[in-house]
């Protein structure tokens, strides 16, 4: 039981601690602190339930349904390309919010439609959570996938957590309008460089 609950962490964190579209989202709104909560309890939950699809099998049916794989794939490169696009606007406007002032700052549904479209329309997910981890966690058989799953999901929830609330520890930094230009413009490339990825 232990060592399955530590491979499910250790397996989980070496996948989603990475630059990625969903990391980047989490860390702006973190410095900012706009609906934090929100946003970390949407990505945590979500990987829980691709995590679970994962473990109780649904690997085998998105391997024997590449058509669907590829609709998420051109569906997550427009949505980052849109967002990328966004991102670099603000890193060329400049004039950013200071993070005391950043709660206030957005709707909550924004966020939340962010969130949720970063997420579920990002094929790597499906590839790495639901693919990877599934077989990685069905190597410990029949109940020590589920410990597995519990210890995958325990580092979505640490890493989410740490990464949104520990965010706020660079708001000093981000009093000036030059740093969030740099955040942008380095948001912009990833989001960029990860729907070109998915297209090529």
């Amino acid at each position: 039981m232990i060592l399955s609950i530590f491979s499910g962490l250790a397996s989980g964190l070496s996948l989603i601690i990475a630059i990625g579209s969903q990391n980047a989202f989490v860390l702006r709104q973190g410095i900012r602190r706009s609906h934090v909560v929100l946003v970390i309890a949407v990505c945590a939950v979500s990987d829980l339930i691709l995590i679970l699809l994962g473990v109780a099998g649904l690997g085998v049916v998105i391997e024997q349904a590449p058509a669907a794989v590829d609709v998420v794939r051109w569906a997550g490169a427009a949505f980052l390309l849109v967002y990328g696009g966004l991102a670099a606007g603000r890193a060329i406007r400049g004039g950013q919010l200071a993070p005391s002032a950043a709660s206030v700052n957005g709707h909550w549904a924004a966020a939340l439609g962010t969130c949720l479209a970063l997420t579920w329309l990002n094929p790597h997910v499906y590839l790495d959570t639901v693919l990877l981890l599934g077989s990685l966690a069905n190597a410990h058989g029949p109940d020590g996938k589920w410990w597995f799953a519990a210890g995958a999901g325990l580092g979505s929830i640490a890493w989410f957590t740490a990464l949104g609330f520990g965010a706020r520890f660079l708001g000093p930094l981000f009093q000036r309008p030059s740093a969030w230009r740099v955040l942008d413009g380095g948001i912009a490339v990833v989001m960029g460089t990860l729907a070109v990825l998915l297209i090529v």
